[in-house]
């Protein structure tokens, strides 16, 4: 089937195991078996002709990450440039077990990179000392937040997606400062993460500063992922989100998704709730800049009726200001959708980004381009969690997700007149991550609005300039992060 992994299999959660690896078995000996979920760590079933198969669930498998990645994007590194000016970078993971409708999030952030460290008997000053945040949104939508007033024990890699924190070290062990195997992490972290495209890992506890979101003690994981999507079509070059660009400061906060699909085999304790999965839908990106936008919405989901692990949806727009114009600001969104290895995009420099967005609840979003069009509808009826982002006083709670969106997305090729053609994807789902959020500018009503870019930056992105090309004859120019 086009090349792609083998479609998301059947999940695990708590004492119910994978049964994906029995149905493959079955698939080649004549027939599907009735298959019924056992209450053990040993899976035991009979097939057609006679025989017993047992399986295990499959484990997560620990590789170093590979110094040539097919998926990779750009802008997967580390954008700190050295210098003092308001900076923070933060990127997003998710994993989805469809069995269970549940889902988790880590989101990491290097914030301030470039001031000065806390001296002793200074006070911590969230507008101006270095920082960094690990926070959890998980089963249920509760919530975790550890974090430090120092990035001294924080590591990222100039321009590869991988990066950790140590919050608390084992006695007399130093932390880490760049990837190492599970087993050393382990010895090495008493608190902390480290994170890769292909691995992750970590333990983090809640410092008991929320009241505003319903909290878990502590959080335990490990799991390797298989990436299917980066950003393009599989086999081609893949993309900066935001257009070339990106690989300058001209549009901030920047935006790339990293891995818009994969694969993620592993475990994780949530509290006291521990779940067990194979081949469960992924997901990553990253944003860095001075702020986020004044206000922004986000859509993304990987879990969909009858497509689980071939289709991949990632869409949102925001308002930000334009660079060396004072109070300028501009509205922009976008729309792309992964489908049987092909890469379809909805930017404003290629067509239009139309939306209609509630300050909670509902989320509609047209796009077209010459060539093709899609809708999305998605709903939620959860109060969903209110989670923190960085802003100029630090990091605040600002936004508010869900897990549990209601979604419909309709994906159409484009006649030459203009008008409807072949309808190439009808899908549905009930596990939508949706976001609303702004640090500004409170939503009050719905914001109903239009992707909008100015000369000459439209012109310019139209441009077919890919700066890797550029940065492999000169290395020495290549800018951090890209």
């Amino acid at each position: 089937m086009r090349n792609l992994p083998t479609p998301i299999s059947k999940h695990v959660t708590l004492t119910v195991y994978p049964v994906e690896s029995v149905f493959r078995s079955a698939e080649g000996v004549g027939g599907m078996a009735q298959l019924r979920p056992v209450v053990n760590s040993m899976e035991s079933m009979s097939i057609s002709n006679g025989a017993t198969v047992e399986t295990k669930p499959r484990k997560a498998e620990y590789l170093p990450m590979p110094a040539d990645r097919a998926t990779r994007t750009p802008h997967s590194g580390y954008h700190f440039d050295g210098t003092s000016r308001r900076f923070f970078e933060g990127w997003y993971f998710k994993v989805s077990i469809p069995e269970v409708k549940q889902s988790f999030a880590w989101m990491y952030t290097s914030e301030l990179p470039g001031s000065s460290e806390l001296t002793e008997g200074e006070v911590f000053d969230p507008s101006s000392t270095p920082s960094g945040a690990a926070q959890v949104m998980g089963a249920d939508e509760e919530y975790l937040l550890q974090d430090a007033p120092t990035l001294k024990n924080f590591w990222a890699a100039r321009h590869e997606l991988a990066l950790g924190n140590t919050y608390v070290s084992k006695n007399g062990v130093a932390p880490p400062k760049s990837e190492v195997d599970p087993k050393e992490f382990w010895d090495s972290v008493e608190e902390g993460y480290q994170v890769t495209p292909i691995w992750h890992q970590g333990c983090l506890r809640d410092n008991g500063s929320t009241d505003f979101a319903k909290t878990v003690g502590t959080v335990r994981w490990e799991y390797s992922t298989r990436p299917v999507y980066g950003w393009g079509s599989i086999g081609e070059r893949q993309l900066a989100t935001a257009g070339w660009l990106a690989v300058m400061p001209v549009f901030e906060p920047h935006w790339q998704i990293c891995m818009a699909g994969g694969l993620s085999t592993g475990w994780i304790e949530w509290g006291d709730r521990r779940f067990e999965f194979e081949d469960a839908p992924s997901y990553c990106e990253k944003n860095w800049g001075g702020a986020f936008p004044q206000k922004w919405f986000w859509m993304q989901c990987n879990v969909f009726d009858d497509f689980s692990g071939e289709v991949a949806l990632t869409a949102g727009g925001g308002r930000r200001g334009l660079p060396l114009l004072k109070d300028t600001f501009e509205d922009v969104a976008l729309v792309a959708v992964h489908f049987e290895g092909k890469f379809y995009e909805f930017v404003p420099w290629e067509g239009k980004v139309e939306w209609d967005i509630a300050p909670w609840g509902s989320w509609k979003m047209t796009a077209q381009t010459k060539t093709h069009e899609v809708k999305l509808e998605a709903s939620t009826d959860t109060p969903g969690c209110l989670l923190r982002a960085p802003t100029v006083e630090g990091f605040k709670p600002i936004c508010t997700d869900s897990f549990a969106g209601n979604l419909k997305l309709q994906l159409w090729e484009r006649n030459a007149n203009g008008s409807l053609g072949k309808v190439l994807l009808e899908a549905t789902s009930s596990m939508c991550a949706l976001e609303t959020g702004g640090s500004r500018d409170p939503w009050k009503e719905s914001w109903t609005g239009k992707a909008t870019m100015r000369q000459p930056l439209k012109t310019l992105l139209q441009l077919p300039i890919n700066p890797e090309k550029f940065y492999n004859w000169v290395p020495g120019f290549k800018p951090p992060g890209f």
